[in-house]
């Protein structure tokens, strides 16, 4: 690199931006993003996601510090319900999600380098166009409710951690100032109850955050800002062997809807593993 080029790159504000503001390792935010690549793609998308886009559009960026993909196989997809969701129509839309953790308090910061690289990713012809977003959205995060208190993985390990299974979880509240009432009987009694005996070792509680104006235009604005509540279960087991009964008899929440529950298992990295399982 030359030194016009190396100053161009402003080397000497890393360091500075390094010495101030927050650096914790607790799961401040998070992005879930839950995909369709368009029929005949599959594979396409997934070579671009694992191969380019898990990293220069997401990993290789500050503040972001743990990712994980994961994939609903056609009998998973057949699992999800309710099949009026609001989320996802057809309900089995969206046979890939992406979950990343941001530091706390480090969101905005994130969200100018994220639409900033995403704008020269697009410019560079390094976005793959034949996808839908079926549920994308930055999140902030409210809660972790865990099965064995202080014992086993942490919230931050959760990604890297060799869980076998996630199960995405939407509920809307029905207005919002019914969401605080919905959040504190998710925390204190429903996830607890749930838990207990289960085969998901944690619960990890966010609420969406609205994307920035200039975000790219394929990505839809997100909805339910104000009143909208997303679980991610994290399983020791294939949610195939214990879907029933723990997540077929879930209690209705009384002050909202359940709009989506939606199982997957961990892609294998490097691979192309479950891509011919998802139609």
């Amino acid at each position: 690199m030359s030194d016009v080029e190396r100053e161009a790159t402003h080397p000497d504000l890393y360091g500075e931006l390094a010495s101030v503001g927050p650096y914790g390792v607790e799961v401040g935010h998070a992005l879930i993003t839950m995909v369709e690549p368009h029929r005949g793609y599959e594979r396409a998308y997934h070579r671009w996601y694992e191969d380019d886009h898990f990293v220069a559009g997401a990993m290789a960026m500050p503040w972001m510090y743990a990712g994980r993909r994961w994939v609903a196989t056609r009998d998973l997809q057949l699992l999800r319900y309710p099949s009026d969701s609001v989320v996802a129509q057809p309900v089995t839309d969206g046979c890939y999600i992406t979950v990343y953790w941001l530091t706390a308090g480090r969101y905005e910061e994130h969200m100018r380098w994220t639409v900033g690289i995403n704008k020269r990713l697009n410019r560079d012809g390094r976005v793959f166009q034949q996808r839908t977003h079926v549920f994308t959205a930055f999140q902030d995060h409210e809660a972790t409710v865990y099965r064995n208190g202080t014992e086993g993985p942490r919230d931050f390990h959760a990604l890297d951690h060799p869980y076998v299974g996630l199960v995405l979880e939407v509920i809307d509240a029905e207005a919002p100032e019914q969401r605080p009432e919905l959040l504190e009987w998710l925390v204190s009694r429903h996830l607890p109850e749930r838990l207990a005996g289960s085969p998901a070792a944690m619960v990890t509680v966010f609420r969406p955050t609205p994307l920035p104006g200039d975000r790219m235009t394929y990505v839809k604005q997100v909805e339910g800002v104000d009143t909208r509540v997303t679980l991610l279960w994290f399983l020791e087991r294939d949610p195939r062997e214990c879907w029933d009964p723990y997540f077929t008899d879930l209690d209705e929440p009384a002050m909202g809807r359940r709009e989506l529950l939606a199982p997957f298992i961990p892609t294998v990295p490097g691979t192309d593993q479950y891509v011919d399982q998802l139609r």
